[in-house]
């Protein structure tokens, strides 16, 4: 306690004065106890001193406890090393006992074995020379059980001498065996009832011998059986290809005949199977010589008739003995031609088809699930083991399959009326149905006799068929033409399309947009049967090329032939005094015309074709209609300002008769695109007239303007349209040749059309800037032309833009359409 402490607590005990008077009796309470407290330490000394006394007892004692037992671990381990000795001794003289009594076992076995094996020897001896085959088959068991112990004593005398006289034992049992075999099928087994129980029982015996000596005895047994098949079958009289079913029949009937007798040999040999692998062997070795050394091609029907046999052979033997099977789907892919992309199914049509393929491929898992219980496990191919050989001299009959449909196609064509049946959902020549029905079979045909190289050619010759199919439609298609889809395409002459002629050039396209599709299923059918090494060469690429050929040339027919329905009426347009018009009225005779003619034809186009070639169809209309139209504006004469204004009025009209050509053929699934095309190609007309329409003084940089791309001797031909003379032009000219046929200003390319076809030919068409580009609006005009200095805000030019917002307010009128597009 330090001094603030004591200090405090003398404090807190004595508050006052008068609390001092506690002093004493506090003092001797202090003093009683410290004394209390020395007595307890003095007490804890004494007591510590005593402990450390009885600890230094205590650890004496536990020292010498552990010196005993250290002794008597010691004394345990000498006598444990003295009875370790004694053990070894004892055991040491077990072992040599032991060893004794095993010896002597092994000798006594031995010894025993050796007996035995003496004594069987000699039985199967005298077994061998009496022909007890049944007897010696389980004695070669017990003899051969026996040697085997005696491998480790194969250079002991006796033991040596023993299997030599087994051997030669086994080789007169072999010779024995084979001797009796040989009488078998001489006719001695209906004399000696005894002689098949004798062969059977030699069976065993000979499956008790080497693996070697069945498989020479099954090969003799069927040379043996063969070689009066050889006799028979090389003569002249029967070495011929009719007689090909008499050589199936011989091996059938000896089957048969023998099946009986041949039960003598163990269903493990596989006898019957063995036979047919070898006279399959020789028949084929006899065909191909008797095909090889014919001097002239064989007769077709004499070869199909002998393959057609060889197969069913080849069949019958698969059947029974397994092996080699194809795809039992053949037919079904065959079946699927022509039923695929080009008609509708119903969602149960197709449920009931992969029904049927499930099926099948359950049969097909079943039989060879069976067959693998069945057959013998040696898994050999029956399927083109003879059938092969005739491969390299079917070229008659695939000569034979392209001349049948060559002349099915011309019969086809002629008899083709050209028309569809009302009612017909796909709009295609029955022809086009029929040769691929024809095609069908021939592959049919094919498919069962053979799937290699002669497959492959009748695949190529359905490609040359084919081929002849679409330059057949080709022909049909008219000819001649004139205009600018003549020009692209080479097309000489003038087109003139009927309604029916347009009818027929639809069923064209529809036929020829069935042959693509139904020739790829072609295609894809075929390579699924046919061998795999030939399947990467099935391809109808060309022949589809072809076929899309046809229908781009076609549909471009189809284009032209409108195009020449307009020639009427272009040349009305030329005949309008467009030079004297007095005032702008309602869209001109030719426009009706025009409009006319498109109403009576596009809805059946639209009808007959499918979307995207309708699409194409109507883009190849655009594209020839708009620059003809605008190359027709210069065949005209003198052009008033209001001559410019009403066809000004005509083109808007014209082009609007466009825009509806869609939905006149109720298809507007590409109406945007299309809208766009024809916006395109006829906003050249529109600037070439707005051209017109400008003043004198300004009209080479409307030119310049609107028409970047033109011409001087365009320019000119435009001045000659306004009514200018020739002395007057000249300082126009003048000018504009000074200033460049055109300004630079940067273009927007037009989006690209998209056409179906890749082959169809395209139209190269001027580029007219739309209103993003050069078609600038009327404030540009006014701006620009005034910028210019030379008068181009003139009171006809004002006229005319008055009499477009007088236009804009009016709810009905021809020239409304000018604003409403």
């Amino acid at each position: 306690m330090d001094k603030s402490s004591a200090l405090e607590y003398i404090n807190q005990m004595f508050p006052t004065e008068a609390s001092l008077s506690g002093v004493e009796p506090l003092m001797q309470k202090i003093h009683s106890e410290i004394r209390r407290v020395d007595a307890g330490i003095l007490a804890a000394v004494r007591q510590q001193s005593n402990s450390g006394t009885k600890a230094k007892e205590d650890l004496a004692a536990a020292t010498r406890a552990v010196e005993e037992l250290m002794y008597k671990i010691r004394e345990i381990k000498t006598k444990a090393e003295q009875s370790e000795t004694m053990v070894q001794e004892i055991c040491r003289d077990i072992k040599k006992l032991d060893f004794a009594k095993k010896h002597i076992t092994t000798t006594i076995t031995a010894l025993h074995r050796l007996t035995m094996l003496v004594s069987a020897v000699e039985q199967l001896q005298v077994m061998a020379s009496k022909r007890q085959y049944k007897e010696a088959a389980a004695q070669l068991e017990a003899v051969n059980q026996l040697c085997s112990h005696f491998e480790a004593y194969r250079d002991v005398p006796k033991i040596t001498e023993l299997r030599e006289k087994f051997k030669n034992i086994k080789q007169i049992l072999k010779s024995h065996v084979f001797s009796d075999f040989s009488s078998l099928g001489t006719g001695k087994e209906s004399e000696e009832s005894n002689l098949l129980q004798q062969l059977s029982e030699a069976c065993l015996v000979v499956d008790a011998l080497e693996a070697s000596v069945r498989e020479e005895l099954v090969n003799n047994f069927c040379s043996r059986e063969l070689t009066s098949y050889e006799q028979i079958f090389e003569g002249a009289e029967l070495a011929k290809l009719d007689k090909t079913e008499r050589r199936y029949a011989w091996i059938k009937r000896r089957m048969r005949t023998n099946e009986e007798i041949w039960t003598i040999f163990p269903s493990s040999w596989h006898v019957s199977y063995r036979l047919c692998i070898q006279f399959c062997k020789k028949t084929r070795k006899q065909l191909e010589d008797i095909l090889n050394n014919q001097k002239e091609k064989p007769d077709v029907g004499t070869l199909l008739m002998a393959l057609q046999r060889t197969l069913e052979f080849e069949d019958e033997l698969a059947e029974k003995f397994g092996g080699g099977t194809r795809g039992r789907e053949v037919g079904n892919e065959i079946e699927e031609i022509g039923r695929g992309e080009n008609t509708t199914q119903s969602a149960s049509d197709i449920r009931k088809k992969y029904e049927k393929k499930l099926a099948a491929h359950q049969g097909n898992a079943t039989e060879e699930k069976d067959k693998e219980l069945s057959v013998p496990g040696a898994g050999f191919n029956f399927r083109g083991i003879i059938s092969s050989c005739f491969e390299p001299h079917l070229t008659v009959y695939t000569e034979l399959e392209e001349k049948t449909l060559m002349e099915n196609l011309e019969k086809l064509v002629q008899e083709e009326t050209w028309d569809v049946e009302e009612g017909s959902q796909n709009n295609v020549l029955s022809s086009s149905m029929q040769l691929f029905l024809i095609i069908k079979r021939s592959l049919k045909r094919c498919s069962a006799l053979t799937k290699n190289q002669t497959l492959f050619n009748l695949f190529k010759v359905f490609q040359r068929i084919l081929k002849a199919y679409a330059t057949k439609l080709f022909i049909r298609l008219p000819k001649g033409g004139t205009g600018i889809v003549a020009a692209a395409t080479g097309m000489d002459g003038q087109i003139k399309t009927s309604d029916r002629d347009e009818r027929v050039i639809c069923y064209i396209v529809n036929s020829a947009e069935y042959c693509t599709n139904t020739s790829g299923e072609l295609a894809e059918s075929v390579s699924k049967i046919i061998d795999s090494q030939f399947a990467d060469g099935v391809d109808m690429s060309e022949v589809q090329d072809e076929f899309s050929a046809v229908i781009t040339r076609a549909l471009v027919t189809l284009v032209h032939g409108l195009e020449t329905k307009f020639d009427n009426e272009m040349a009305a347009m030329t005949r309008v005094p467009w030079g004297t018009l007095e005032s702008v009225g309602d869209q001109s005779e030719y426009v009706n015309g025009i409009n006319m003619i498109l109403a009576s034809s596009i809805p059946i186009l639209g009808s007959l074709l499918s979307p995207i070639y309708f699409q194409f169809f109507l883009d190849k209309l655009a594209s020839s209609l708009g620059p003809r139209f605008y190359a027709n504006i210069f065949k005209c004469k003198q052009i008033s300002e209001t001559g410019a204004q009403q066809m000004l009025l005509d083109t808007q009209a014209v082009k609007t008769i466009l825009l509806d050509i869609p939905s006149l053929g109720h298809q507007t699934s590409r109406a945007a695109s299309y809208a766009k095309f024809v916006s395109r190609e006829m906003s050249k007309a529109e600037a070439l007239l707005k051209v017109i329409l400008s003043p004198i003084d300004s009209v080479a940089d409307t030119y310049r303007a609107l028409l970047p791309e033109g011409t001087p001797m365009e320019f000119q031909r435009i001045l000659e349209l306004k009514g200018l003379k020739k002395a007057d032009q000249q300082s126009i000219l003048e000018d504009f040749n000074k200033h460049g046929p055109g300004i630079t200003q940067p273009s927007t390319p037009p989006p690209p059309v998209a056409t179906p076809v890749p082959t169809a030919p395209t139209v190269s068409l001027i580029q007219i800037p739309t209103s993003g580009g050069f078609l600038a609006p009327r404030e540009d005009v006014l701006t620009r032309a005034a910028a210019l200095g030379r008068g181009a805000a003139t009171t006809g030019f004002k006229r005319f833009l008055a009499l477009t917002e007088a236009a804009k307010d009016r709810k009905d009128g021809p020239f409304r359409k000018l604003f409403n597009a």
